[in-house]
Protein backbone atom coordinates (compact mmCIF):
# COMPACT_ATOMS: atom_id res chain seq x y z
CA UNK A 1 0.00 0.00 0.00
CA UNK A 2 1.24 3.38 -0.80
CA UNK A 3 2.67 5.16 1.82
CA UNK A 4 0.14 8.31 3.05
CA UNK A 5 1.71 11.84 4.01
CA UNK A 6 0.65 12.07 8.32
CA UNK A 7 0.44 15.34 10.29
CA UNK A 8 3.68 17.15 10.90
CA UNK A 9 5.12 18.40 14.79
CA UNK A 10 7.93 20.18 15.22
CA UNK A 11 10.02 19.21 18.17
CA UNK A 12 12.41 21.56 19.59
CA UNK A 13 15.16 20.48 22.17
CA UNK A 14 16.44 22.81 25.03
CA UNK A 15 19.52 21.30 26.65
CA UNK A 16 19.94 23.17 29.73
CA UNK A 17 18.75 22.46 33.06
CA UNK A 18 19.69 24.02 36.38
CA UNK A 19 20.47 20.87 37.41
CA UNK A 20 20.86 16.84 35.83
CA UNK A 21 18.44 15.37 38.53
CA UNK A 22 19.57 11.47 39.41
CA UNK A 23 16.43 9.57 37.67
CA UNK A 24 16.69 11.35 34.32
CA UNK A 25 18.46 9.51 31.14
CA UNK A 26 17.07 12.47 28.86
CA UNK A 27 19.98 14.59 26.72
CA UNK A 28 20.07 17.37 29.61
CA UNK A 29 23.11 19.17 31.08
CA UNK A 30 23.73 20.97 34.09
CA UNK A 31 24.29 24.93 33.90
CA UNK A 32 28.02 25.00 35.06
CA UNK A 33 30.29 28.06 35.23
CA UNK A 34 28.04 30.88 33.74
CA UNK A 35 24.93 31.26 31.23
CA UNK A 36 24.66 29.18 28.40
CA UNK A 37 24.55 30.92 25.12
CA UNK A 38 20.93 31.07 24.63
CA UNK A 39 20.64 33.65 21.88
CA UNK A 40 23.61 31.63 19.61
CA UNK A 41 21.66 28.52 20.47
CA UNK A 42 18.89 30.32 18.63
CA UNK A 43 20.53 31.62 15.74
CA UNK A 44 21.94 27.34 16.07
CA UNK A 45 18.07 25.96 15.96
CA UNK A 46 17.03 27.99 12.71
CA UNK A 47 20.46 27.29 10.57
CA UNK A 48 19.51 23.04 11.55
CA UNK A 49 16.18 23.82 10.82
CA UNK A 50 17.18 25.57 7.36
CA UNK A 51 19.46 22.50 6.84
CA UNK A 52 16.73 20.27 7.43
CA UNK A 53 14.20 22.10 5.38
CA UNK A 54 16.97 22.14 1.97
CA UNK A 55 18.01 18.17 2.82
CA UNK A 56 14.37 16.66 2.89
CA UNK A 57 13.17 18.82 -0.07
CA UNK A 58 9.14 17.59 -0.77
CA UNK A 59 8.95 15.57 1.87
CA UNK A 60 8.76 18.34 4.73
CA UNK A 61 7.65 21.77 2.72
CA UNK A 62 4.67 23.46 2.10
CA UNK A 63 3.03 20.67 4.88
CA UNK A 64 1.75 22.58 8.14
CA UNK A 65 2.94 22.10 11.39
CA UNK A 66 0.00 21.64 13.51
CA UNK A 67 2.08 20.72 16.83
CA UNK A 68 5.13 22.37 18.64
CA UNK A 69 7.39 21.41 21.47
CA UNK A 70 10.02 22.86 23.21
CA UNK A 71 11.76 20.12 25.42
CA UNK A 72 14.67 19.55 27.29
CA UNK A 73 16.73 20.00 30.12
CA UNK A 74 14.47 22.80 30.71
CA UNK A 75 12.99 25.14 28.18
CA UNK A 76 11.94 27.84 30.91
CA UNK A 77 15.76 29.22 31.26
CA UNK A 78 15.50 30.83 27.44
CA UNK A 79 13.84 34.34 27.95
CA UNK A 80 10.01 34.74 26.26
CA UNK A 81 12.29 36.56 23.70
CA UNK A 82 14.14 33.80 22.51
CA UNK A 83 11.30 31.41 22.16
CA UNK A 84 9.48 34.37 20.71
CA UNK A 85 11.94 35.00 17.88
CA UNK A 86 12.04 30.94 17.59
CA UNK A 87 8.80 30.54 16.83
CA UNK A 88 8.24 34.30 14.76
CA UNK A 89 11.56 32.72 12.22
CA UNK A 90 9.61 28.85 11.90
CA UNK A 91 6.84 30.92 10.89
CA UNK A 92 8.49 32.27 7.98
CA UNK A 93 10.04 29.04 6.81
CA UNK A 94 6.73 26.75 7.83
CA UNK A 95 3.14 27.29 7.91
CA UNK A 96 1.34 26.79 11.30
CA UNK A 97 -1.99 25.84 11.64
CA UNK A 98 -4.33 27.98 12.84
CA UNK A 99 -5.06 25.86 15.86
CA UNK A 100 -1.39 24.89 16.28
CA UNK A 101 -0.53 23.90 19.67
CA UNK A 102 2.67 25.04 21.02
CA UNK A 103 4.09 23.78 24.46
CA UNK A 104 6.69 24.87 26.59
CA UNK A 105 8.54 22.73 29.35
CA UNK A 106 8.95 24.47 32.72
CA UNK A 107 10.21 23.45 35.88
CA UNK A 108 8.72 25.17 39.07
CA UNK A 109 11.73 27.41 40.35
CA UNK A 110 13.02 28.47 36.77
CA UNK A 111 10.93 30.78 35.77
CA UNK A 112 11.05 34.50 37.00
CA UNK A 113 7.43 35.75 37.92
CA UNK A 114 6.50 37.69 35.47
CA UNK A 115 8.02 35.22 33.08
CA UNK A 116 4.90 33.67 31.70
CA UNK A 117 2.77 36.71 30.44
CA UNK A 118 6.04 36.86 28.31
CA UNK A 119 5.41 33.14 26.87
CA UNK A 120 1.78 33.73 26.66
CA UNK A 121 2.57 36.76 24.06
CA UNK A 122 5.37 35.14 22.28
CA UNK A 123 3.21 32.22 21.02
CA UNK A 124 3.47 29.52 23.70
CA UNK A 125 -0.42 28.52 24.21
CA UNK A 126 0.51 25.69 26.48
CA UNK A 127 2.81 25.13 29.52
CA UNK A 128 3.77 21.49 31.03
CA UNK A 129 5.38 21.23 34.26
CA UNK A 130 7.97 19.01 35.78
CA UNK A 131 6.18 18.83 39.10
CA UNK A 132 7.17 14.99 39.96
CA UNK A 133 5.49 15.27 43.56
CA UNK A 134 4.00 17.36 46.34
CA UNK A 135 6.07 16.17 48.50
CA UNK A 136 9.17 17.96 50.14
CA UNK A 137 11.26 14.55 51.03
CA UNK A 138 10.12 13.25 47.60
CA UNK A 139 11.19 16.10 45.45
CA UNK A 140 14.53 16.37 47.69
CA UNK A 141 15.42 12.54 47.61
CA UNK A 142 14.59 12.98 43.42
CA UNK A 143 17.23 15.62 43.64
CA UNK A 144 14.45 18.15 42.46
CA UNK A 145 15.13 21.96 43.04
CA UNK A 146 11.58 23.08 43.85
CA UNK A 147 9.56 22.61 46.87
CA UNK A 148 5.49 22.18 46.89
CA UNK A 149 4.96 24.91 47.81
CA UNK A 150 7.15 26.62 44.78
CA UNK A 151 4.95 24.16 42.62
CA UNK A 152 1.77 25.23 43.51
CA UNK A 153 3.08 28.91 43.08
CA UNK A 154 4.28 28.49 40.10
CA UNK A 155 1.02 26.95 38.58
CA UNK A 156 -1.21 29.12 40.02
CA UNK A 157 1.08 32.25 38.42
CA UNK A 158 0.77 30.42 35.00
CA UNK A 159 -2.72 30.55 35.45
CA UNK A 160 -3.26 34.28 36.51
CA UNK A 161 -1.12 34.94 33.82
CA UNK A 162 -3.81 33.06 31.16
CA UNK A 163 -3.36 30.22 30.66
CA UNK A 164 -5.37 27.94 30.65
CA UNK A 165 -3.92 24.65 29.21
CA UNK A 166 -1.92 22.90 31.47
CA UNK A 167 -0.24 19.88 31.77
CA UNK A 168 0.77 18.81 35.31
CA UNK A 169 3.55 15.85 35.48
CA UNK A 170 3.73 13.16 38.11
CA UNK A 171 5.67 10.62 39.19
CA UNK A 172 4.75 7.12 41.51
CA UNK A 173 6.32 4.65 42.83
CA UNK A 174 9.02 7.01 44.61
CA UNK A 175 11.52 6.25 46.82
CA UNK A 176 9.78 4.64 50.21
CA UNK A 177 6.70 5.77 49.15
CA UNK A 178 2.70 4.38 50.19
CA UNK A 179 -0.11 4.38 48.65
CA UNK A 180 -1.43 6.92 50.83
CA UNK A 181 1.59 9.00 49.31
CA UNK A 182 0.78 8.75 45.77
CA UNK A 183 -2.87 9.35 45.72
CA UNK A 184 -2.16 12.37 47.85
CA UNK A 185 0.16 13.96 45.10
CA UNK A 186 -3.01 13.47 42.66
CA UNK A 187 -4.84 15.24 45.12
CA UNK A 188 -3.49 18.02 45.20
CA UNK A 189 -2.69 18.07 41.52
CA UNK A 190 -6.12 17.70 41.06
CA UNK A 191 -6.79 20.91 42.97
CA UNK A 192 -5.04 23.29 41.17
CA UNK A 193 -7.60 21.92 37.88
CA UNK A 194 -5.02 21.63 35.10
CA UNK A 195 -6.34 20.79 31.77
CA UNK A 196 -4.22 17.46 31.57
CA UNK A 197 -2.30 15.61 33.83
CA UNK A 198 0.79 13.25 32.80
CA UNK A 199 1.00 9.98 35.83
CA UNK A 200 4.14 7.95 35.32
CA UNK A 201 6.14 5.35 37.28
CA UNK A 202 9.23 6.11 38.35
CA UNK A 203 11.69 3.30 36.57
CA UNK A 204 15.17 2.76 36.95
CA UNK A 205 17.35 4.00 33.85
CA UNK A 206 20.63 3.04 32.31
CA UNK A 207 23.15 5.35 33.07
CA UNK A 208 21.45 7.15 35.42
CA UNK A 209 22.42 8.03 39.21
CA UNK A 210 19.70 5.68 40.37
CA UNK A 211 21.02 3.08 38.06
CA UNK A 212 24.21 3.06 39.43
CA UNK A 213 22.75 3.28 42.93
CA UNK A 214 19.40 2.34 43.05
CA UNK A 215 17.11 3.89 45.45
CA UNK A 216 14.55 1.99 47.64
CA UNK A 217 11.48 1.24 45.20
CA UNK A 218 8.36 -0.33 45.87
CA UNK A 219 7.72 -3.31 44.58
CA UNK A 220 5.81 -4.02 41.21
CA UNK A 221 2.13 -5.55 43.16
CA UNK A 222 2.95 -2.08 45.52
CA UNK A 223 3.50 0.21 41.91
CA UNK A 224 0.54 -1.52 40.31
CA UNK A 225 -1.66 -0.70 43.02
CA UNK A 226 -0.69 3.10 43.04
CA UNK A 227 -1.35 2.86 39.22
CA UNK A 228 -5.17 1.41 39.52
CA UNK A 229 -5.76 3.63 42.52
CA UNK A 230 -4.53 6.80 41.09
CA UNK A 231 -6.17 5.91 38.04
CA UNK A 232 -9.56 5.66 39.64
CA UNK A 233 -9.02 8.97 41.55
CA UNK A 234 -8.21 10.66 38.73
CA UNK A 235 -11.30 9.48 36.37
CA UNK A 236 -13.63 10.60 39.38
CA UNK A 237 -12.08 14.25 39.42
CA UNK A 238 -13.23 13.95 35.34
CA UNK A 239 -9.50 13.15 33.63
CA UNK A 240 -10.37 10.79 30.96
CA UNK A 241 -6.94 8.26 30.32
CA UNK A 242 -6.40 8.00 27.11
CA UNK A 243 -2.73 6.76 27.09
CA UNK A 244 -0.58 4.74 29.61
CA UNK A 245 0.57 8.19 31.28
CA UNK A 246 -1.65 10.66 30.24
CA UNK A 247 -5.18 11.84 31.49
CA UNK A 248 -7.06 14.77 30.10
CA UNK A 249 -10.02 17.12 30.68
CA UNK A 250 -12.39 16.75 27.72
CA UNK A 251 -10.81 18.44 24.57
CA UNK A 252 -7.39 19.05 26.20
CA UNK A 253 -5.76 16.04 25.19
CA UNK A 254 -2.26 17.03 24.11
CA UNK A 255 -2.10 16.94 20.43
CA UNK A 256 2.13 17.11 19.60
CA UNK A 257 2.52 13.30 21.93
CA UNK A 258 -0.74 12.22 20.16
CA UNK A 259 0.93 12.85 16.83
CA UNK A 260 3.83 10.39 17.81
CA UNK A 261 1.46 7.87 19.57
CA UNK A 262 -0.56 7.81 15.72
CA UNK A 263 2.96 7.38 14.17
CA UNK A 264 2.57 11.05 13.03
CA UNK A 265 5.91 12.85 11.30
CA UNK A 266 7.71 15.27 13.13
CA UNK A 267 11.17 17.69 12.78
CA UNK A 268 13.78 17.26 15.46
CA UNK A 269 15.60 20.34 16.32
CA UNK A 270 18.14 20.78 18.65
CA UNK A 271 21.35 18.95 20.81
CA UNK A 272 20.22 15.34 20.18
CA UNK A 273 16.68 15.63 19.00
CA UNK A 274 15.02 12.66 16.48
CA UNK A 275 12.92 13.16 14.01
CA UNK A 276 10.81 10.83 12.14
CA UNK A 277 9.69 11.87 8.26
CA UNK A 278 7.69 10.01 5.70
CA UNK A 279 8.87 10.39 2.38
CA UNK A 280 5.79 9.55 -0.01
CA UNK A 281 7.41 9.61 -3.25
CA UNK A 282 10.51 7.53 -2.22
CA UNK A 283 8.17 5.01 -0.12
CA UNK A 284 9.70 5.11 2.91
CA UNK A 285 9.90 6.49 6.62
CA UNK A 286 13.45 8.12 7.42
CA UNK A 287 14.51 9.17 11.26
CA UNK A 288 17.43 11.65 11.33
CA UNK A 289 18.48 12.81 15.17
CA UNK A 290 21.10 15.12 15.80
CA UNK A 291 24.49 15.35 17.79
CA UNK A 292 23.81 14.98 21.94
CA UNK A 293 26.06 17.19 23.24
CA UNK A 294 25.52 21.02 23.52
CA UNK A 295 29.21 22.42 22.17
CA UNK A 296 29.31 19.82 19.39
CA UNK A 297 25.82 21.15 18.07
CA UNK A 298 26.75 24.69 18.30
CA UNK A 299 29.79 24.22 16.19
CA UNK A 300 28.17 22.70 13.69
CA UNK A 301 26.03 25.85 13.00
CA UNK A 302 23.95 23.98 11.15
CA UNK A 303 26.60 22.04 9.19
CA UNK A 304 26.33 18.24 8.82
CA UNK A 305 28.46 17.71 11.91
CA UNK A 306 25.14 18.50 13.54
CA UNK A 307 23.52 15.07 12.26
CA UNK A 308 24.24 12.08 14.84
CA UNK A 309 22.46 9.31 12.54
CA UNK A 310 19.99 9.31 9.60
CA UNK A 311 18.69 7.09 7.29
CA UNK A 312 15.28 4.78 6.46
CA UNK A 313 13.95 2.83 8.76
CA UNK A 314 13.93 -1.40 7.71
CA UNK A 315 10.43 -2.03 6.89
CA UNK A 316 11.03 -5.18 8.68
CA UNK A 317 11.18 -3.20 12.19
CA UNK A 318 7.89 -0.82 10.86
CA UNK A 319 5.63 -3.19 12.82
CA UNK A 320 7.19 -2.89 16.21
CA UNK A 321 7.92 0.95 15.82
CA UNK A 322 4.44 1.31 14.88
CA UNK A 323 2.97 -0.82 17.75
CA UNK A 324 5.35 0.78 20.46
CA UNK A 325 3.66 3.86 19.81
CA UNK A 326 0.18 2.94 18.90
CA UNK A 327 -0.73 0.57 21.33
CA UNK A 328 -0.17 2.97 24.20
CA UNK A 329 -3.55 4.69 23.48
CA UNK A 330 -6.17 3.03 25.32
CA UNK A 331 -8.95 3.78 22.40
CA UNK A 332 -6.15 1.74 19.96
CA UNK A 333 -6.61 2.91 16.56
CA UNK A 334 -7.46 1.89 13.18
CA UNK A 335 -6.80 -0.97 11.88
CA UNK A 336 -5.86 0.53 8.09
CA UNK A 337 -4.10 3.60 9.87
CA UNK A 338 -1.33 1.13 10.15
CA UNK A 339 -1.00 0.49 6.03
CA UNK A 340 -1.64 4.34 5.28
CA UNK A 341 1.41 4.80 7.90
CA UNK A 342 4.34 2.21 7.52
CA UNK A 343 3.11 1.16 3.69
CA UNK A 344 3.29 -2.31 4.74
CA UNK A 345 -0.12 -5.02 3.30
CA UNK A 346 -1.78 -5.95 7.14
CA UNK A 347 -0.54 -9.46 6.47
CA UNK A 348 2.61 -8.47 7.66
CA UNK A 349 0.92 -8.56 10.65
CA UNK A 350 -1.32 -11.13 10.78
CA UNK A 351 0.38 -13.55 12.93
CA UNK A 352 1.22 -11.52 15.43
CA UNK A 353 -2.30 -10.32 15.60
CA UNK A 354 -3.82 -13.32 16.04
CA UNK A 355 -1.57 -14.47 18.64
CA UNK A 356 -2.62 -10.82 20.82
CA UNK A 357 -6.15 -12.02 20.49
CA UNK A 358 -5.58 -15.78 21.14
CA UNK A 359 -3.99 -14.52 25.12
CA UNK A 360 -6.90 -11.58 25.11
CA UNK A 361 -4.54 -8.89 24.42
CA UNK A 362 -6.49 -7.04 22.03
CA UNK A 363 -10.16 -5.96 21.95
CA UNK A 364 -12.43 -8.34 19.50
CA UNK A 365 -12.06 -5.53 17.52
CA UNK A 366 -11.85 -6.51 13.50
CA UNK A 367 -10.71 -3.47 12.00
CA UNK A 368 -9.31 -1.54 15.00
CA UNK A 369 -6.13 -2.11 17.37
CA UNK A 370 -6.76 -1.35 20.60
CA UNK A 371 -5.03 -3.25 23.70
CA UNK A 372 -7.30 -5.14 26.58
CA UNK A 373 -7.39 -4.37 29.84
CA UNK A 374 -5.02 -7.32 30.26
CA UNK A 375 -3.34 -6.14 27.40
CA UNK A 376 -2.67 -3.09 28.65
CA UNK A 377 -1.19 -4.71 31.93
CA UNK A 378 1.03 -6.74 29.78
CA UNK A 379 1.52 -4.05 27.41
CA UNK A 380 6.25 -4.72 26.79
CA UNK A 381 4.63 -8.52 25.91
CA UNK A 382 1.99 -7.31 23.58
CA UNK A 383 4.29 -5.09 21.65
CA UNK A 384 6.68 -7.76 21.94
CA UNK A 385 5.28 -9.72 19.57
CA UNK A 386 5.41 -7.90 16.66
CA UNK A 387 9.09 -7.52 16.76
CA UNK A 388 10.17 -9.61 13.57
Amino acid sequence: MPLLAPPLALYVHMPWCVKKCPYCDFNSHGVRGGSPPYGTYVDTLLADLDADLAEFGAAAHGRPIVSVFFGGGTPSLFAPEHIARFLERARVRLPFTGDCEVTLETNPGTVEHGRFDGYLAAGVNRLSFGIQSFDDDKLRRLGRIHSAAEAEAAVKSAQDAGYANLNLDLMYALPQQSLDGALADVERAIALAPTHISHYQLTLEPNTAFAANPPPLPDDDHAWAMQEACEARLADAGYGQYEISAYARPGRRCRHNLNYWEFGDYLGIGAGAHGKLTDTIAGRVRRRWKSRHPRTYLEAAGGPARIGGDGPVDPAELPFEYMLNALRLHEGVSLQAFAERTGLPLDRIAPALAQARARGWLQDEPHRLQPSLLGQRFLNDLIGLFLD
